[in-house]
């Protein structure tokens, strides 16, 4: 399974809309495109839909992720490590011991250019944390894990004018 394998992350989708869907399928091709021999490691979580790309199969190892959360919606294009890698013009958000993101609201908003430069670090410092190159896996889509209860996504709701 690999970059043409769609069907989990499809399902996993479907309580976003079409314009969630739409970007969060970009950024997975932006990054398959570039790291073909990554693999993709998915976890549908109560709280948020993740996916995370590494070079084995364990998540100690990922270098970056896409996660959309179940209520705000918030697309993240995130680096597990983030704070471990330079990040020169100061765009990724968090303030935590390691995870680092940039919030995607648009494709267009999308900077593409810096992030692949940040990739190139990330992914850098990923290989450097696998210590036995056995584990080195490539280009597998893996569902790590699947909650059994999902916070539910609130719908917009309209309200009516009087």
């Amino acid at each position: 399974m690999s970059k043409e394998y769609i069907k989990d992350l499809s399902k996993f989708l479907k309580p976003f809309d079409n314009e969630k869907n739409e970007i969060v399928f970009w950024l997975r091709d932006f990054i398959w495109d570039l790291y073909p021999d990554s693999n993709e490691l998915i976890y549908d979580n109560y709280n948020a839909l993740a996916v995370g790309w590494s070079p084995t199969d364990r998540v100690g190892h990922t270098f970056c992720s896409i996660a959309i959360g179940r209520t705000s919606k918030n697309i993240h294009f995130g680096f597990y490590w983030g704070s471990e890698i330079s990040d020169p013009e100061k765009r990724l958000i968090g303030q935590g011991n390691q995870y680092r993101y940039v919030l995607v609201k648009s494709k267009s908003e999308f900077p593409k250019a810096y992030i692949k430069k940040l990739l190139k670090d990330a992914y850098a410092n990923s290989m450097a944390k696998v210590k036995d190159k056995k584990q080195i896996m490539h280009g597998n889509t893996i569902t790590k894990s699947i909650s059994a209860k999902k916070r539910e996504i609130k719908k917009k709701s309209i309200k009516k004018k009087k």
